[in-house]
């Protein structure tokens, strides 16, 4: 499910948590890590959840314009395109994703918000909401393309739906993009699915361990390094965050053979524009060129494969 671009954010930020609170507990801190991977998994059921929520609300909705003292004719014959979305009724056919999507159900109805009933009439008031409910073509396509702009225009990007997952996970603002990019790709493909592995292939967790284990055993090493080609820096004006990617990047460039190096240098200059500070792209870019020049020097760099030096 996670490629090793998001595996190495959530490293990052375990490593950070670890060296923030001079923790030296290795296995807790590891133990740690694990579980901010599976809320990863977590998040999908959440969104999935708020998807099936939205629906609900939408068929007790239409029930209520029955109802009413007057009904007019469209509200005892109301619309229900939306209800009957084909890729809405393919995730409530999956057992398996609508039983684990319901355990995170209480996390949008037990609040003060009444979100789901908000997010229900932005989308039932909009200008998508009624061109779609009025299009004669039927195409699951025109289903597809619908939902994946409510949940961009209406859900996902809205300041009360973030207050909500920030309340539950402080790790799931960071990683709302990658996983509403999957949940995306599977109504694009219009194949849902429950996986409760966070990690594609075995050789990803066993990165994820090597990765976080080698950085904490040789920090040590790897501040003498730091010290060395940071010029005129002393350690402690570094920015933690910018030392813990140097650290994983001089993992992967010395303790992993199979990584070609520019792949492991240009991941973490690419990571550090998002999570450094202003300068640390430009600092993580130089000090890591030299550092590599260096490493080639004298013989440290040692890859199984050809072209990965």
């Amino acid at each position: 499910m996670l490629t090793r671009r998001h595996i190495r954010v959530k490293i990052m930020q375990s490593l950070y948590a670890y060296f923030s609170s001079k923790e030296e507990d290795v296995l807790l801190a590891e133990k740690n890590m694990l579980n901010q991977f599976k809320e990863v998994l977590d998040l999908k059921s959440v969104i999935t959840s708020l998807i099936i929520e939205i629906v609900s609300h939408a068929e007790g909705f239409l029930k209520d314009l029955k109802n009413k003292h007057l009904p007019t004719e469209d509200d005892l014959n109301p619309n229900r395109r939306f209800i009957n979305n084909d890729v809405i009724l393919s995730i409530l056919d999956n057992n398996s994703l609508v039983c684990e999507a319901k355990r995170f159900t209480h996390i949008w109805t037990n609040n003060d918000h009444d979100i789901v009933m908000k997010l229900f009439k932005n989308i039932y008031q909009s200008k998508l909401y009624q061109i779609y409910v009025n299009e004669i073509d039927l195409n699951i396509e025109i289903d597809k393309r619908f939902l994946i702009n409510a949940l961009n225009e209406y859900i996902l990007s809205h300041k009360l739906v973030h207050h909500i997952l920030e309340e539950n996970s402080i790790c799931w603002i960071d990683d709302l993009p990658f996983v509403a990019t999957i949940v995306m790709g599977e109504i694009k493909a219009d194949i849902f699915t429950y996986n409760n592995n966070i990690f594609k292939e075995r050789s990803d967790k066993k990165f994820t361990l090597k990765l976080f284990h080698d950085t904490i055993s040789c920090s040590e090493e790897y501040d003498n390094v730091i010290i060395q080609f940071a010029r005129d820096w002393d350690l402690e004006r570094i920015a933690l965050m910018d030392q813990i990617l140097l650290k994983m990047a001089f993992t992967e460039i010395l303790k992993m053979e199979e990584l070609p190096v520019k792949v492991s240098m240009n991941e973490y200059i690419e990571i550090s524009k998002y999570y450094g500070t202003e300068k640390s792209k430009l600092f993580i870019n130089g000090l890591l060129d030299n550092a590599v020049k260096y490493f080639k020097s004298i013989g440290k760099i040692k890859k199984t494969g050809r072209g990965l030096i």
